[in-house]
């Protein structure tokens, strides 16, 4: 009567291409539940702890990316030793040339699995041949970890860290599951000296995680995925059969879509490790209140924008070298950001519109104006700006999320040539659903930071059967709202 196909069970714990391992599945909830048992009964005895996560670490990415989990060890392998052996070298050349062997070897990985395919497009193009896709899997978060790990290796180049003695030390910052496959980019010197702390989970990081962990599901299995699948998808997929106020719509729905999608992984991955006792810090900060391009990019998935400047950006020179040099390398660096994002084109478009933004702001903010605003006058100009920086990003949205650049334009052509005010009223009805989470997306991007800060303090005092019934209320929400199948986050394709 209870009989159990274990054929059935034993493809649970298996890897299938269509089903990565996802923070909001129930396998994960499952799997984590008993993972962090162990991780507790543990938690006084360092070397079994730590290998017991790696060894956790590892199985969770072969569920997202089979046996290209390979690649993840080779990579630790490879950058273990060379980060010694530079460390221990005293001559320039000899350290440079190990450096360059790590840059080889991680971005030579990273540019077969993500770039041969546009490469080779690219060549039989030139060559007017037919161009033939090559079969190659892209692993999951392997764009993530092989910054991570050459964020390691230069910081040793350049005398910022000593290298770690210890192979379990490395193996442990490198895959700790839950930045692994969708970041943020965490840096060795500030995850590295957290390792050999004791586990200790305060109450305020309880709440604090368990406060992550809800709102970034919320933000992703409820206001990203019903957007998607029921609104933003459609629209992007066949632009012309919809109005230009729908295709507007489309937009606002797919800046908030993709916000949603990836500072909710974020949240939940930052959650889950401060469960375990380890603090990341923040990868967004409410990006479309910026008042300017450059402060949405110190609010945007924040680990990578930082990791561009320190070791992109001011390695290729930064401001040091005048003004041209300087708009060059920011041009640079955005254009090569794009291409991290995808192997396309119209991914380095769009870090071009970037680019060209963040020179004309740079050049913009260093003229001197002696005109004096009135305080209401400065107010407006602030939510002149906010609207105005949001809406340049939802413009560049556009070409990124686009399959083509044919339907980016088709977008721009129905909102410009065929926007049917008329039509608000019949769109408000068939979209109801849609437009509230927009409106309660929105909202809650918007609100001050300190009531996220006061909700976080209520979550924290609250009694643990209080944390429980919210945690199972959203749980409860995702799950009427869910409409297909669990829906894989934005950025695993990055």
């Amino acid at each position: 009567m209870f009989g159990i196909d274990i054929h059935k069970l034993t493809e649970q714990f298996t890897f299938h291409a269509a089903e990565p391992m996802l923070f909001n599945s129930g396998l994960f909830l499952f799997l984590f539940t008993g993972f962090y048992g162990v991780y507790l009964l543990l938690s006084k005895q360092e070397r079994p702890r730590l290998i017991f996560v790696i060894l956790f670490s590892v199985y969770f990415y072969y569920k997202s990316s089979g046996f290209y989990f390979l690649l993840l060890l080779g990579s630790i392998v490879i950058d273990f030793f060379l980060a010694q052996w530079i460390g221990n070298s005293k001559k320039h050349w000899k350290r440079l040339s190990l450096l360059v062997v790590s840059l080889m070897a991680n971005l030579g990985m990273l540019g077969y699995y993500k770039y041969a395919n546009l490469i080779h497009q690219m060549f039989s193009a030139i060559a007017e041949i037919t161009y033939k896709p090559l079969d190659i899997f892209l692993p999951v978060g392997i764009s993530f970890f092989t910054f991570q790990s050459l964020s390691y290796t230069i910081d040793i180049y350049r005398k910022k860290l000593q290298p770690l003695k210890n192979f379990i030390d490395y193996a442990f910052f490198v895959s700790f599951f839950p930045q692994l496959v969708a970041g943020p980019i965490v840096r060795a010197a500030d995850f590295l000296p957290q390792i050999h702390r004791p586990v200790f989970l305060s109450k305020e990081m309880f709440g604090r995680a368990v406060f992550l962990i809800c709102s970034g599901l919320f933000k992703k299995a409820v206001i990203s995925d019903y957007i998607s699948l029921n609104f933003v998808d459609r629209i992007f997929d066949s632009p012309t059969l919809y109005t230009g106020l729908e295709n507007l719509f489309g937009v606002y729905g797919y800046a908030l879509q993709i916000y949603c999608d990836f500072s909710g992984y974020s949240d939940m991955a930052i959650g889950i490790a401060l469960l375990l006792g380890f603090r990341f810090s923040a990868n967004f900060n409410s990006p479309y209140r910026s008042k300017n391009i450059t402060e949405f990019w110190r609010r945007w998935h924040i680990s990578l924008s930082t990791w561009l400047k320190d070791y992109l950006y001011i390695s290729l020179g930064g401001n040091r070298k005048g003004k041209i040099r300087t708009n060059i390398n920011l041009m640079l660096t955005m254009l090569l950001g794009g291409l991290w994002h995808g192997a396309s084109l119209k991914f380095v478009f769009w870090g071009g519109l970037h680019g060209m933004a963040l020179m004309t702001h740079k050049f913009l903010s260093e003229m001197k104006f002696s005109i004096t605003f009135s305080p209401i006058a400065r107010k407006i100009g602030t939510v002149a700006s906010i609207l105005f920086t949001f809406h340049f990003v939802c413009f560049c949205w556009i070409f990124f999320r686009a399959r083509s650049m044919e339907i980016s334009w088709q977008i721009l052509g129905q909102i410009s040539q065929n926007f049917k005010p008329e039509l608000s009223f019949d769109f408000l009805i068939g979209y109801k659903a849609v437009v509230l989470l927009m409106i309660v997306g929105y909202t809650l991007h918007f609100l001050p930071e300190k009531v996220d800060l006061a909700a976080q303090h209520q979550i924290t005092k609250a009694p643990l059967l209080a944390k429980a019934a919210l945690v199972t209320i959203v749980i409860l929400i995702v799950v009427q709202v869910k409409s297909a199948g669990i829906q894989p986050f934005i950025y695993f394709q990055f």
